[in-house]
């Protein structure tokens, strides 16, 4: 699970992801308390607005940074967009109206648009074994949990002895320090990419997930993984404290079971992944994110009909969110290795850029839906909706994901000269390789789509 840790590079690199993140978590609840500060019993409106408009940066930014990632040097970029971050941060404090929280919020999210796709990108490159780049897969999904887990933590304790302005300077001291130890990495140089248009460099990574089988299937992933994280991360207040009649400290605990059973996938699975291979872990992961939505919206709406049910909603609700923490994780776990497998080395920050951008896409779908479902119909209602567009999606994967997914194919090039370099010594036109869409391969081979 930790080898890749043993690379010094990487070692860096996942430091700095760690630092950063437990600044971005200091900032998400600074910027609660602020938006309370400025809009009262209408920070929620507030909030919803900050994160419509983070989704919009995440979609919008990300392909045409990473058009640019791919021309651009990846320590002096990375460096830049951490400062970005930090200088954006700086002004948070000092705002005065609801509007300059929208700014601010803008233009740091559109750094961390261009930044994450581009991280994500140069680590195959450094970790190039299979299974250290799993484990490293697994390492940066449980930094994830434990921000989720520790900085809210962190933050209230920083809070019983300074006021929630200072916070920001956490932020800003996380983005620093990020840069920091990317700064002191020399990061391999991205693959020669062949010259091309910008416009053509900002669609190559849409191009790449048309045409290849297994990445169609993770758009339908995605939209699944979104319908479930959007009730996890959306509701959970209403149901903790409505439906319970919890408080502050039961809506941290539901919060907290979500987070641990994603810690625990992330931790068990990279050898069943090397064992049983992406597919055979995904699918089910998925069908069960289905399944346990469906499952607790009759639960819910038994406890409301009849209350008989309501003594045991509270642990349902626990071991529920803990069961969607572990299946969210093993569905979204392997993107990264399907991403590899599917992108030469020069193509990969645009096919990183455009996973980025169509997985938040369908966060900017599910999100108001979770919300405005559960306002509207209840509880039961958006657990059926947000249940059947999960099952829906697991279809569409299995359908749009070939049983038989080998790397190697063999194909024939009946459109090149005689004497091509790709062609080879021997100018066979039928070969085998390992598959990538690329110039020379605009289609997937015919019977393996």
């Amino acid at each position: 699970m930790f080898g890749p840790l043993r690379n010094p590079t990487y070692l860096r690199l996942f430091a700095a992801q760690v630092v950063a993140l437990l600044g971005t978590g200091l900032l998400t609840v600074a910027l609660a308390l602020l938006a309370y500060d400025l809009a009262g019993e209408e920070a929620g409106a507030v909030l919803g607005t900050a994160l419509a408009i983070k989704m919009l940066a995440y979609v919008g930014v990300a392909p045409v940074a990473g058009a640019l990632a791919a021309r651009l040097p990846r320590r002096a970029l990375l460096v830049a967009l951490d400062l970005a971050r930090a200088g954006a941060a700086v002004f948070l404090p000092f705002v005065s109206e609801i509007w300059h929280i929208y700014a601010l919020i803008f233009l740091l999210q559109s750094a961390s648009a261009a930044f994450t796709p581009t991280f994500q990108a140069t680590i195959p490159d450094i970790l190039p074994d299979e299974r250290d780049y799993a484990r490293a897969l697994s390492l940066s999904r449980l930094a994830y949990d434990l921000e989720s887990l520790a900085s809210p933590a962190l933050a209230a304790l920083l809070l019983t002895l300074m006021s929630y302005h200072d916070l920001f300077a956490g932020t800003v001291a996380g983005f620093i320090l990020s840069a920091g130890l990317v700064l002191s990495t020399r990061l391999p140089a991205p693959g020669a990419a062949a010259p091309a248009p910008f416009g053509r460099r900002v669609s190559a990574g849409l191009r790449v997930f048309l045409a290849t089988p297994r990445l169609r299937a993770l758009l339908a992933v995605n939209l699944g993984v979104a319908a479930a994280g959007a009730m996890v991360i959306v509701n959970t207040v209403v149901l903790a404290r409505a439906a319970l009649d919890g408080g502050e400290a039961e809506v941290a605990v539901a919060m907290a079971a979500f987070g641990a059973g994603s810690m625990a996938a992330a931790l068990a699975l990279p050898p069943v992944l090397d064992r049983a291979g992406d597919r055979r872990v995904v699918l089910p992961a998925l069908g069960a994110l289905a399944a346990l939505l469906l499952s607790f919206a009759a639960f819910v709406a038994a406890a409301e009909r009849t209350g008989g049910a309501a003594g045991w909603l509270w642990p349902a609700l626990l071991a529920v969110w803990a069961a969607l923490g572990f299946c969210y994780s093993a569905a979204q776990l392997p993107a990264g290795r399907l991403l590899r497998r599917s992108a030469a080395p020069a193509d990969r920050p645009t096919v990183f850029a455009a996973q980025f951008a169509l997985s938040h896409a369908a966060w900017l779908l599910t999100y108001p839906l979770a919300g405005g479902l559960g306002a509207a119909a209840g509880m039961p209602a958006a657990l059926i909706v947000l249940g059947l567009l999960a099952a829906l999606a697991a279809l569409a994967a299995a359908r749009l994901w070939p049983r038989e997914d080998p790397e190697t194919l063999a194909h024939d090039h009946s459109d090149l000269p005689a004497g091509h370099p790709h062609l080879g010594p021997a100018g066979a036109r039928r070969h085998a390789h390992p598959f990538v869409i690329d110039d020379l391969h605009p289609n997937w081979p015919r019977g393996r789509a």
